[in-house]
């Protein structure tokens, strides 16, 4: 069995506890998953099964979107309500409407960021939040992320809803903390569900219990899920070169150059993925997912 599952994880679990159940259903240890999220958060977690945990990585390339709560008058140690507190402030009001989104505005953009100490980044082969357990000071470095929007949904006193919209590799609680920041009120993530990873949206998630129920029904197609990523039929004389490894050229390309573009046959049937060499302008292979020779 080969393809993606659109896992909705309930909060409490792992990335790792969602995995362990998919093998428990489907009897193979053949599973991985594409942007991991927090046990305490919920939402989209793609799930591959088979040959098509290959394609995980092109998944995990593309943009995600965010629903948030931020609360407002602490600060803590993992930049989520389950941290210890490092900050408080209890004598504060948040600003008016257009005031709050004029700060969130400010993150739109691509913009630097540092993660959370408690995070599974590593260092020198090390999970940060093992360091960080044991107390060692953990100095991650800043990175370059991307916030496409940002929104306010709702507010409260002393909380506020937003919809984020970013690349990958955005912490969400990192960015709550830097909302806190810019508006000079102790702030962490106290809410966090996974709205859309890619083109996995909500809408079409699966619980753990539908999932079981379904088993291979729950399980699609690979290219149903690639579909973000621009595609190129191949002239049926070139598909067993393709297959072999062999680029083919394309006269009057439109690829950028280095772009992932998803391969198919001429009869739809989906062959792999390839990446576009602007030097030579052409189409070389990347990942052979089906050999329909």
């Amino acid at each position: 069995m080969d393809g993606f599952i659109n896992v909705l994880k309930p909060p409490g679990m792992s990335s790792h506890d969602v995995v362990g159940f998919i093998r428990r259903v489907y009897d193979t240890k053949k599973v991985g998953h594409a942007g991991t999220l927090d046990p305490g958060a919920a939402g989209v977690l793609p799930v591959a099964i088979g040959k098509a945990t290959r394609l995980l990585e092109y998944i995990n390339s593309s943009g995600k979107a965010y629903r948030a709560e931020v609360s407002f008058g602490m600060e803590t140690d993992t930049c989520d309500d389950l941290g210890n507190v490092v900050r408080s402030k209890a004598d504060f009001s948040l600003p008016d409407d257009d005031a709050l989104r004029h700060v969130l505005s400010s993150f739109e953009g691509k913009i630097k960021q540092v993660p959370p100490v408690y995070s599974a980044l590593k260092i020198n082969g090390e999970h940060a939040y093992d360091l960080a357990r044991e107390n060692e000071n953990v100095v991650l470095p800043e990175r370059t992320i991307e916030i496409h929007k940002i929104c306010l949904v709702k507010r409260y006193d002393t909380r506020i809803i937003i919809d984020v919209d970013c690349s990958k590799g955005t912490y969400i609680r990192s960015l709550c903390r830097d909302i806190g920041k810019r508006l000079d009120i102790p702030a962490t993530m106290s809410f966090l569900i996974r709205r859309r990873a890619g083109a996995f949206p909500i809408e079409d998630a699966l619980t753990l219990e539908e999932i079981e129920a379904a088993k291979e029904a729950a399980v699609q197609a690979p290219e149903k899920y690639l579909s973000l990523l621009p595609k190129y039929i191949l002239p049926e004389n070139r598909i067993k070169p393709f297959i072999n490894g062999l680029p083919t050229h394309i006269a009057d390309a439109e690829f950028s150059d280095d772009e992932r573009v998803v391969i198919f046959a001429p009869n739809g049937v989906f062959i792999g993925v390839s990446h576009f060499d602007g030097s030579t302008s052409s189409i070389v292979p990347d990942k052979i997912y089906t050999n329909i020779l």
